[in-house]
């Protein structure tokens, strides 16, 4: 699976502003329900809340991958988001994270859905990958390096 599948252009935030975990669910919500209208943002928020509960998406590294489904969504989504300053997510490393990646899935994705977090965990473990992204200087540049990295994996 690549994340070409699952994220475009106008899914990259470049620098979201947030001060806490609770604001960046909210901002990344707000974000998928203006991408994909047939989303309730506080529906996509609450699903999130109730996925952190379970134990925080913060993998490490300074990232986080809030992910979650819902009905009535037809089709995976993402949404990339690098923070202007790290938050604290609870992350296993108790590190803050700086780059969050929101993915969602139809509420009967199944394997699909799995997939799909491990690509993205795939491309953000690869060598010198997370520095990049942090350098990236806009929206464009970010998406292609998650995108050509998607590419050639897929290859």
């Amino acid at each position: 699976m690549s994340v070409l599948e699952f994220l475009d252009p106008n899914s990259v935030m470049p620098s979201l502003r947030a001060r806490a975990k609770k604001q960046v669910l909210q901002d990344l919500s707000a974000q998928a329900a203006r991408r994909l209208p047939a989303l309730d943002e506080r529906e996509v928020f609450e699903t999130l809340l109730q996925r952190e509960r379970l134990g925080s998406t913060g993998i490490g590294d300074g990232v986080a991958i809030p992910h979650g489904k819902l009905p009535g969504l037809d089709r995976l989504f993402g949404l990339v988001a690098r923070l202007e300053r790290p938050v604290d997510f609870e992350a296993l490393d108790g590190q803050p994270v700086d780059i969050a990646f929101l993915l969602l899935a139809p509420e009967g994705a199944g394997a699909d859905h799995l997939k799909a977090l491990a690509q993205v965990a795939r491309i953000l473990r690869e060598p010198g990958m997370l520095e990049r992204i942090r350098a990236a200087r806009d929206a464009s540049a970010l998406y292609a390096l998650l995108t050509h990295t998607s590419a050639s994996q897929a290859a």
